[in-house]
């Protein structure tokens, strides 16, 4: 699923003084909190609709979007904080303001609290994520840094596969609140053992100072390009909903022109000039708008239309995330025999073919075992196939010093195609009295997104060299 992977500098050896095991132990905590609640709270959505009702599903999205454009946004440039102030101080600030903004996520009172401290908490996150990797790096000697990320990245991956299910039992058995509290005791222990038993570390260059102007640039693009795709449904006139759109696209253009040859850009644009790289990104922006759209789809789907329970709702998704730890683990050894390519296309495919189902046979009459649970396994296929792929495709061509801005690139744009996604969602089925039409609608915008990655893999044109088997751990 959506983990983060932004790899800071390190330098050649193990930080003195590491401890390897209790460092990554220590780190993947908070890295777990933090991808467990981009997920966890597209299932609150329902709930949050019932204890907001006054405003509107559109208004409403930004508890999600807020979250997710700010925390790609500031994913890349923020880790030059950690290199300039040290990786363990910048970690440990980051843990204590999620776990802050966290508890003030969970006492908010109105929706508009809501989502400021949302966008407090996507702060905390962006600065803990590339620190906790710099850590674990300077904690590792060379030889096992390349399985030392994947099991780092694993984690996250983890805890956005399981979010929705574990979601759903805190909401049917104690309260939405309580999916953000719960990170305050835990974010608060990861920072106290993080000062106790992690040794300071910093870059051996501190780089130069993060991009401003480009990260506001990029943040006010996306925001205005996702407030347009939800404006209808907020009130506004279609004409202002294109406003905001061409604004956003304005924004983003003028970042594009601000950042072409900056070494400190928020993004930097020297990375798309690689054929497969460019292909790649392209198809994770797409891949993260049908990731995103697809949890709020089905909890909105089997809540309003089904009539199912928090907790049943969840239930029913786990089969798919089941699904993809073991055939992303198998997908390794498949693409040393069919190609990287190969398998982008086969899983883009079986993507679009398990939501096809159900724009073509959704219905108010549930139907789970011929319906549904066929779906969920494909989905979960489809994305054990597509996500490391994916990532893998993006730094293919990339010299190994880039290796680690490209990855973060490519977890940024996903981060921002679920914006969309989620945006796209709520404009459909936003409203509790969403129609069986709307909802069919969209599952065929998602199986667009699978269609679309698996062309886009054809794109990249270039045959995949054998994989090199990483390093395995002593």
């Amino acid at each position: 699923m959506s983990e983060p992977t932004a790899h800071p500098r390190i330098r050649p050896h193990a930080a003195a003084g590491a401890r390897p095991w209790s460092t990554f132990l220590l780190t993947s905590m908070a890295v777990f909190l933090v991808s467990l609640d981009a997920s966890v709270v597209i299932a609150a959505f329902p709930a949050l609709r019932d204890t907001f009702g006054s405003v509107s599903a559109a208004t409403l999205s930004w508890s999600l979007n807020a979250y997710t454009i700010v925390y790609a946004a500031l994913l890349i440039p923020v880790g030059r904080l950690a290199d300039l102030h040290g990786h363990r101080r910048v970690f440990v600030a980051g843990v204590l303001l999620f776990a802050a903004a966290s508890g003030a996520c969970g006492l908010a009172a109105s929706a508009e609290q809501l989502i400021a401290a949302r966008v407090v908490q996507a702060v905390g996150a962006a600065l803990l994520t590339p620190a906790s990797l710099a850590l674990v790096l300077r904690a590792f000697p060379a030889e096992r840094r390349v399985a030392i990320v994947g099991l780092w990245s694993a984690v996250g991956a983890l805890a956005a596969a399981i979010g929705p299910s574990a979601g759903s039992w805190i909401i049917d058995h104690a309260s939405w609140r309580w999916v953000f509290l719960i990170n305050v005791p835990l974010g608060l222990l990861a920072a106290g053992l993080a000062m106790r038993r992690i040794p300071e570390s910093s870059a051996a260059d501190s780089g130069a100072r993060p991009d401003l102007p480009g990260i506001a640039l990029l943040i006010a693009g996306v925001a205005l390009i996702a407030g347009g795709i939800v404006a209808h449904e907020a009130g506004y006139t279609m004409a202002q909903a294109l406003g905001l759109g061409i604004a956003g696209a304005a924004a983003l253009a003028v970042f594009a022109r601000w950042a072409r040859g900056r070494s400190n850009a928020a993004l930097d644009l020297s990375l798309f000039e690689d054929r497969s790289l460019r292909w790649a990104s392209a198809a994770s922006l797409v891949f993260g708008a049908g990731f995103s759209a697809m949890f709020l789809a089905a909890f909105l789907f089997l809540m309003g239309v089904w009539g199912w329970s928090q907790s049943l709702a969840g239930l029913a998704l786990t089969p798919g995330p089941l699904m993809v730890i073991p055939i992303a683990v198998l997908s390794s050894r498949w693409e040393r025999i069919v190609g990287r390519q190969a398998l982008l296309v086969t899983g883009g495919l079986i993507f679009a073919a398990s939501h096809g189902l159900l724009a073509g046979y959704a219905s108010p009459e549930a139907d789970y075992l011929t319906l549904w649970l066929p779906s969920q396994i494909l989905t979960g296929v489809a994305i054990g196939l597509v996500l490391p792929a994916l990532s893998a495709a993006i730094v293919a061509g990339l010299p190994t010093q880039r290796f680690g801005v490209g990855s973060g690139v490519s977890n940024a744009l996903r981060q921002l195609g679920g914006s969309l996604g989620t945006a796209v969602a709520v404009a459909l089925i936003g409203r509790a009295d969403a129609p069986i039409e709307a909802y069919r609608l969209l599952f065929a915008v998602i199986a667009a997104c699978g269609l679309a990655v698996a062309l886009m893999a054809l794109a990249m044109g270039r045959p995949v060299t054998p994989t090199v088997p990483a390093a395995r751990l002593r």
